[in-house]
C-alpha cells in the first residue's frame, strides 16, 4: 500500500488544500475523475458566465432602440461558436492544471473514482493508497427527477446545455432554482423560445419582495408555468412533449430540447463510505463539525458535498481555513463564516448577502427597510430603468445591517459595498457617512440607507 502525507478527493475545491500542500514539500495524492478543476471550472460558474454575458450583450442589442439606436433587425448568433470558443477555454485551464500536477515532484495524480476500503484506505483504480490526512472535495451532480418517460431520452442538465453547440428552436425548463434561471435566460436571449415548469415559484430562496420583482420582468422573456408539476415525458424526433398538471388541470407543451434543472445531489454516495465510520447527513452530505472536520480522526470534508453553501467562493473559504490549522500552523478554531453573498447571473441580475426580510420576521427581529428603486437615481434615469431596486435591512436598535438584497443591473458588482460593511460590522450610519460617486449606480445603494434612516426617525418599518 502506498503512503501519501495527504489525499484530497475532488480537484476543484481541493485544490485549495493539494497545491499549497505540496508546496511545502508534503507528499500529496490528487484524485479526479474527471476533468481536473472541479464544477466551477467545468461545468459551472465559469463556462455559464462565457455564456450569459454574450446574453447580456444579446439583449442590450435587441434593446437598443430603447435609446433611440437601430440597428439591423436581422439577429444571428453563431452559437456553435460560441460554444466551441467556451469549451476550448475551460478545457485549456483545465489542462493546465493536470500539467502542472503531473510535472510537480510533490503530486501524484491519479485519474479515476475513488473508493474507501475502511477508515483511511482508498482503492483508486486497482490501487491501494493510505494517509494520515485525507480530504473530501468531491460536490456535487445534477438531480433527475423521477418522471415517466424521462430516462432514456435526450434531456440535457446543465452539464449538456453548456456543450451543445445547437442552438435549439425551443426548449423546455423544469426548475427555477439559478441554474434554470440562468441557463434559460442565455438560451433564450440567444434566440431559443423558452418555457419554464415550475413547481413553486422562481428563486424561491431569495428575499419574496426580490422574486416577485423576478418573476414580474423575467416573464416578459419566457413562458412561465408557475405550480406545474410534470406527471410524463415522451420523446421522438421532432422533439419533447411534456404532460403536466396545473390548477387541478392537466396540461401539454412541446419543444424541441428540455432542460432538466431541478437540483442537485452529493457525490458522496460514490465513495463507498459505508466502509467507514464517516457519518451522513440526509441527502448524503457529509457530516462536519466546527472544525470541517468528519466523524473519521484525520479526515476533512468541505465544499458542496458536506451541504453547507454550494458556492466557489464558499468552498475557496473553507479551504483556506482548513488549510491554515491543519497545515499552516495557526490555532484551530471554529470556522467562522462571515455574511455568505450569492448572485444569479440573469436578466435581471440577483445578488444577495445575509437575511431575508422574512428571515428576520420568523425570528422576531425589530428591523426597518430601506428600499429604492432604480429609476429614482440619475442612473437609473439613464438606463431607462423600468425594474429593479436595492432593499437593505437594518436592525431598529443597534442600527446595524443585517441583509441587502439587489435586483438589476450589475447587482452582483453593487452588492459587494453591502458585503463589506457587513464584514466590518458596519452601520447604517457608516454607509451614510460615505461619499458615493455621482451619478454612478451605487447611489442606490446610499437611497436606500436614506430610506432606512427615515423610516427610523419615523419609527415605521419602511416609508
Amino acid at each position: 500500500m502506498r503512503k501519501f502525507d495527504v489525499i484530497t478527493i475532488g480537484s476543484g475545491g481541493g485544490a485549495k488544500i493539494s497545491s499549497p500542500a505540496a508546496s511545502m514539500g508534503l507528499k500529496v495524492a490528487v484524485i479526479e475523475k474527471d476533468r481536473l478543476g472541479g464544477t466551477c471550472l467545468n461545468r459551472g460558474c465559469i463556462p455559464s458566465k462565457m455564456l450569459i454575458h454574450p446574453a447580456d450583450v444579446a439583449i442590450e442589442i435587441k434593446e437598443a432602440h430603447r435609446f433611440d439606436i437601430h440597428n439591423d433587425p436581422k439577429f444571428t448568433v453563431d452559437f456553435a461558436k460560441l460554444i466551441d470558443r467556451i469549451s476550448a477555454t475551460v478545457d485549456g485551464d483545465s489542462d493546465k492544471i493536470e500539467k502542472s500536477y503531473s510535472n510537480h515532484p510533490n503530486i501524484t495524480l491519479y485519474k479515476g473514482a475513488a473508493k474507501f476500503l475502511e477508515n483511511n484506505v482508498i482503492e483508486i483504480n486497482g490501487e491501494q493508497i493510505t494517509a494520515e490526512k485525507i480530504f473530501i472535495a468531491v460536490g456535487t451532480r445534477p438531480t433527475i427527477p423521477n418522471i415517466p418517460g424521462l430516462a432514456g431520452t435526450p434531456y440535457m442538465t446543465s452539464t449538456e446545455a453548456l456543450r451543445h453547440t445547437t442552438l435549439p428552436s425551443s426548449m423546455i425548463i423544469i426548475g427555477g432554482g439559478y441554474i434554470a434561471c440562468e441557463l434559460g435566460h442565455a438560451y433564450a436571449a440567444l434566440g431559443c423560445k423558452t418555457t419554464f415548469l415550475v413547481r413553486s415559484k422562481l428563486l424561491r430562496h431569495e428575499d419574496n419582495e426580490v422574486a416577485a420583482e423576478f418573476e414580474k420582468t423575467f416573464r416578459k422573456y419566457h413562458e412561465l408555468h408557475l405550480g406545474a408539476q410534470p406527471t410524463k415525458v415522451e420523446y421522438t424526433h421532432h422533439g419533447f412533449t411534456v404532460h403536466y398538471t396545473l390548477n387541478g388541470n392537466n396540461f401539454t407543451v412541446s419543444a424541441e430540447s428540455l432542460l432538466i434543472a431541478t437540483g442537485i445531489s452529493s457525490n458522496a454516495d460514490t465513495l463507498d463510505l459505508i466502509n467507514t465510520d464517516i457519518e451522513l447527513l440526509p441527502g448524503n452530505f457529509i457530516k462536519v463539525n466546527e472544525f470541517l472536520e468528519t466523524s473519521v480522526p484525520g479526515i476533512y470534508s468541505l465544499g458542496d458535498c458536506i451541504g453547507k453553501y454550494f458556492f466557489r467562493h464558499s468552498v475557496n473559504f473553507e479551504g483556506d481555513y482548513l488549510f491554515d490549522y491543519v497545515f499552516g500552523g495557526k490555532p484551530k478554531t471554529p470556522i467562522h463564516y462571515p455574511p455568505m453573498p450569492h448572485a444569479v447571473f440573469t436578466h435581471p441580475q440577483v445578488a444577495g448577502v445575509g437575511a431575508t426580510e422574512e428571515d428576520l420576521k420568523t425570528k422576531g427581529v425589530d428591523y426597518v427597510v430601506g428600499l429604492n428603486p432604480y429609476k429614482s437615481s440619475a442612473m437609473g434615469m439613464a438606463l431607462l430603468s423600468d425594474h429593479g431596486f436595492c432593499k437593505i435591512l437594518i436592525d431598529r436598535k443597534s442600527r446595524k445591517i443585517l441583509g441587502g438584497h439587489i435586483i438589476g443591473p450589475e447587482a452582483s458588482d453593487m452588492i459587494h459595498m453591502i458585503i463589506a460593511y457587513m464584514n466590518m460590522n458596519g452601520s447604517l450610519d457608516d454607509m451614510l457617512r460615505t461619499i458615493y460617486i455621482h451619478p454612478a449606480l451605487p447611489e442606490i445603494v446610499r437611497n436606500s440607507a436614506r430610506k432606512a434612516k427615515t423610516a427610523l426617525d419615523k419609527n415605521v418599518v419602511r416609508v
